[in-house]
């Protein structure tokens, strides 16, 4: 059996290098955590994302999943929303996700993969909501576009959970925003869809 003992021994130099560097940051960051922003972004190994947009452990509550999906049934994703947005309060919410997303082309093929074809019909849900724009799009097109579609569509699924209705009903200073990130450059991309209080930004 391998037991990976090469990233225990990576783990160990990096605690010792940031040590080395600030010699109080794990003392200080074990005794708070206060992150203005919840990232809700894609499993891909491809965007972590404290380090796409370059910023230290202790900054970013994160939620990951395949294809950066909100669905109000998932109890995980819900928790975290409700955890970022009522314990720790954040003050924007992230939708993060990625061009050349393995999920999203997967829900454009009409292969089976097994128990995820259940979690990829909530983004057949979001080819089918925009049939007409996606089927005039060009075909090399067309797969940025969906994942920029799903995005959207997300960024509505969390303004429309109960949790972030409630708390701009309390009036919280609270931001949902869609991004998209280009694997190809590492730059992000804002698509213009940023929330308040169920205002346009």
């Amino acid at each position: 059996m391998e037991k990976l003992n090469h990233l225990f021994k990576k783990n160990l130099e990096w605690a010792a290098a940031i040590k080395k560097q600030d010699p109080d940051f794990f003392t200080e960051l074990a005794g708070q955590q206060s992150p203005k922003i919840l990232w809700i972004g894609c499993a891909d190994s491809r965007v972590p994302a404290n380090q796409i947009i370059d910023l230290p452990p202790g900054e970013v509550f994160v939620h990951r999943n395949i294809a950066n999906v909100v669905v109000y049934t998932d109890l995980n994703c819900l928790s975290v929303i409700q955890y970022a947005v009522d314990v720790l309060k954040v003050e924007h919410v992230v939708v993060c996700g990625h061009y050349g997303c393995g999920g999203v082309k997967a829900a454009m093929s009409n292969d089976s993969y097994g128990l995820i074809d259940n979690w990829l019909r909530h983004i057949k849900d979001v080819i089918r909501f925009n049939k007409t724009q996606l089927d005039n799009a060009a075909d090399i097109e067309r797969f940025d576009l969906l994942c920029e579609l799903n995005v959207k569509e997300q960024v509505s699924n969390v303004c429309n959970t109960s949790i972030v209705q409630q708390a701009w009903q309390r009036g919280a200073k609270l931001n949902v925003h869609g991004w998209i990130y280009d694997i190809n450059n590492g730059i992000l991309k804002d698509l213009d869809v940023s929330m308040a209080d169920n205002v346009a930004l």
